[in-house]
């Protein structure tokens, strides 16, 4: 099966975020694929890697409840604790496996479920086996 390569700039969406962000991907900057810094499962560091997805609406995130009740709204500011998954690991990039279009983030403020996604990998020709 074949997994679309993910590279700088690939766009993420968060289930409860209220607008999609691209990634910067930092983790191993001298390794380009299509002209742009290649991504690993590592480029998962909030605001470094993955900025706010605009406003929160997830109703996990006590800030954003409350902010809700008082008739405001909160930042989608990621808490995310650990890396992409699954990742590519038979492609390592930088001595990290690569991180591919079918990979997720978990996180903290919006329930166990995976609910950072990779819509759009940024590559159109890029895939690994």
């Amino acid at each position: 099966m074949c997994a679309q390569a993910v590279t700088s700039l690939a766009i993420c969406q968060c289930n409860f975020g209220a607008a999609p962000v691209p990634l910067n991907a930092t983790s191993s900057p001298n390794v380009l694929i299509e002209n742009k810094p290649a991504a690993t499962i590592m480029d998962f560091v909030p605001i470094s890697n993955i900025p706010s997805f605009g406003t929160c609406n997830s109703p996990s995130n006590p800030a954003a409840v409350a902010a809700k009740a008082a008739g405001a709204s909160a930042p989608c500011t990621p808490a995310i604790a650990a890396p992409w998954v699954p990742g590519q690991p038979k492609v390592s990039i930088g001595g990290k496996p690569a991180l591919t279009k079918d990979c997720n983030l978990i996180c903290a403020l919006g329930g166990p479920s995976p609910v950072i996604k990779i819509v759009n990998p940024s590559t159109t020709h890029t895939q690994f086996k």
